[in-house]
């Protein structure tokens, strides 16, 4: 399983306006052959900042299969306009003898 994880730094004041996108967003990941979960926190300190985590089954399963295809580019289209700076997005997997 691999984890992405990405801090979303959307503009202020648009807040509203992102989690209404993101909910519409959301079955469009979901869809995604590979996809396990996602979860989308806000930060407390930060009012504009959120983390979003999504489970992968394998890496390629978010950097290909969702990255490279048409759905991409209708979440894309939903949410990318809201971000500023533009986030880093980084994959994990878990360490199994910590």
């Amino acid at each position: 399983m691999i984890l992405e994880a990405a801090i979303l730094n959307v503009k202020p004041g648009q807040e509203p306006a992102f989690e209404r996108a993101f909910r519409e967003a959301k079955p469009i990941i979901a869809s995604m052959p590979g996809f396990i979960s996602l979860e989308l926190q806000h930060c407390v300190e930060e009012k504009s900042r959120y983390l979003l985590l999504v489970q992968w089954k394998r890496l390629e399963d978010h950097t290909v299969g969702f990255r490279q295809s048409s759905q991409y580019q209708q979440w894309k289209k939903l949410l990318h306009h809201f971000y500023e700076p533009f986030p880093i997005v980084e994959h994990y997997e878990r360490v199994n003898d910590a």
